[in-house]
């Protein structure tokens, strides 16, 4: 298929295709007698696998220096076992990060429950008050650190 068939099935544009070959990450099959690039199923599959190479954070350069290291390996088995070693990295930060992500909903989600107690405060209540709030829901509670930490317990001089 020539590139315009190859972008619209990949979802991507005819630009990211060319720049994906001055890379070296694409390369096309052949020509047609009229010297169109013309590209293949496989062609389509590794358009396929650089995005999610992306979508696990890698930039374009990365993507190329990790090819040409797969492909300077001396045997299939050298080449597997290389990118055995690459998905396995990349899957253990990818758990180290929805461990961070969890951690995050958590504290937001304790934010958020907080920030629901707030209504109940005077309108002319001072800034000042609201890290050590214990008006309505908040008797007995601190103010998270996302929520604390926005107030100004020391106000400015110009204030």
């Amino acid at each position: 298929m020539r590139i315009g068939a190859l972008a619209d099935k990949a979802g991507r544009t005819q630009r990211t295709l060319h720049f994906y070959e001055e890379l070296g990450l694409l390369t096309p099959v052949g020509r047609t007698k009229g010297g169109f690039r013309l590209y293949d199923q496989d062609s389509l599959l590794r358009i396929h696998w650089i995005s999610r190479l992306q979508d696990l954070g890698f930039s374009l350069p990365e993507i190329k220096v990790f090819l040409e290291e797969l492909r300077s390996a001396q045997s299939a088995p050298e080449m597997m076992l290389s990118l055995q070693g690459f998905y396995a990295q990349k899957l253990e930060e990818t758990r180290t990060q929805l461990l961070r992500l969890q951690a995050l909903d958590v504290e937001l989600n304790g934010a958020l429950h907080y920030l629901a107690g707030c209504r109940t405060c005077a309108p002319a209540t001072e800034k000042s008050a609201c890290p050590t709030c214990e008006e309505g829901e908040h008797a007995d509670s601190h103010a998270p650190p996302l929520v604390a930490a926005v107030h100004d317990a020391h106000p400015s001089p110009e204030s």
